[in-house]
């Protein structure tokens, strides 16, 4: 290890960032979090937390003190169309302390597992720290170079984790390349207010007009995402929000008495989309997770439970080689082993989903699959599983009960 160097560089301070930071750190593992923005007040960023993230924080003695904190429950997700309404997911019905997904806004999540890291004197955060080089040797990547302020500083590192998202600076840096495996599409996310009579405790995709637009209980107010075909952005600035309101209120009536408030176009906030993944995860000395090795779709909101999923994975695999100070390709390559079958299939079935969204972009009709989830509603034996995949993944990965240690 280099004089002064770092066990563990993470950049990025998102949910996997954060979550792999935590238990690092529990572990007495020195680790550095590089966060880009100023602040965790990001907009409309991804806000579910799973029953699989929950029991994880449960394990380490902080579901309860998190749940203290403003949120909202979602029991089941449902397509909406004129005709009916589906449950696609029901979460009630899961064996779990916590049947239901967990709407947070993201910002107080990340503050909550901030103020937590900060318990540890070998870890620390910060805050507007670009991240602009690579540090190497030898052809492994050894630490980063990173700009705060007008300051430019090199932080070495034994090991340095991408966490950085769908536009990862990391993944750029490392010349690990991204295979795109749909077109995509666009999403503009607003913000209106909630009142008591409406109606809750589902996360909602409406279908009934050449848009999908989905809907988010956050308790005093309604995220609503509104769906665009890929790169029609400029074309629908130009149309402004009117078309926007006209949508929102023929397609769920209950939200007409309000889509008025949504007066300018700098009320939305634009979230480009797509299902692609990279080859190979790590470098010697480098890794990449979450949506930096794979970005996925916000359909059946995966994103975040994958990314800590990934984070998981990867302290329960690293932490005793970090511990002994030899990190190791093996060891690198057995955390992107764990995950990536997975991560394919749930992508493969994303790609599915999306050609379906972008074909009403193009005028096609979307059909909800009502006879396949009747099927599997309609027998013991199956009615849990579309809830179970989306609350747990395929094959959930449970933190190793070595790392699970009491909250100091």
């Amino acid at each position: 290890m280099l004089p002064g160097a770092e066990d563990v560089c993470i950049v990025g301070g998102g949910p996997a960032g954060m979550i792999l930071a935590l238990l690092l750190a529990r572990q007495g593992i020195p680790v550095t979090v590089l966060e880009a923005a100023r602040d965790f007040e990001r907009s409309f960023r991804g806000d579910t937390l799973h029953p699989a993230i929950m029991e994880l924080l449960a394990g380490l003695g902080l579901a309860a003190p998190l749940l203290r904190l403003a949120h909202t429950r979602a029991h089941r997700a449902r397509f909406i169309t004129p005709a009916r309404t589906q449950v696609i997911a029901d979460f009630s019905r899961l064996r779990t302390p916590y049947p239901y997904l967990t709407v947070m806004a993201q910002s107080r999540f990340l503050t909550f597992l901030a103020g937590e890291l900060g318990r540890y004197p070998h870890a620390r955060v910060v805050m507007g720290a670009r991240v602009e080089g690579l540090l190497e040797e030898g052809g492994r990547v050894t630490g980063v170079r990173y700009r705060q302020g007008g300051t430019l500083q090199d932080l070495p590192a034994r090991l340095t984790v991408g966490a950085d998202g769908r536009f990862s600076k990391v993944r750029a840096l490392s010349g690990l390349s991204l295979r795109r495996l749909s077109p995509g599409q666009d999403v503009l996310w607003f913000a209106l207010p909630r009142r008591e009579d409406d109606p809750g405790g589902s996360i909602d995709l409406h279908l009934g007009g050449p848009h999908c637009i989905v809907t988010t209980d956050h308790g005093e107010r309604w995220q609503v995402g509104y769906s665009i075909r890929k790169d029609s952005y400029a074309q629908a600035r130009e149309r402004g929000v009117g078309p926007i309101r006209q949508a929102v209120a023929e397609t769920i009536p209950w939200l007409a008495d309000r889509v008025g408030l949504l007066t300018e176009w700098a009320q939305l906030h634009l979230l480009a989309v797509e299902v692609a993944r990279v080859r190979r995860w790590w470098r010697p000395g480098l890794l990449l997770i979450g949506d930096a090795a794979h970005p996925i779709s916000p359909i059946g909101g995966m994103g975040i439970n994958m990314a800590v999923q990934d984070a998981v994975a990867a302290a329960n695999v690293l932490c005793g080689p970090l511990r002994a100070g030899r990190v190791r390709p093996r060891h690198l390559a057995r955390v992107q082993r764990e995950r990536a079958w997975q991560i394919a299939v749930l992508q493969g079935q994303q790609v599915i989903q999306e050609r379906e969204v972008v074909g009403v972009h193009a005028g096609a009709q979307l059909h909800v699959p009502t006879t396949l989830i009747r099927v599997l509603h309609g027998l013991p034996g199956l009615r849990r599983l579309p809830g179970y995949v989306t609350a747990y993944g395929l094959r959930p990965v449970r933190l190793h009960p070595r790392w699970a240690v009491e909250r100091v």
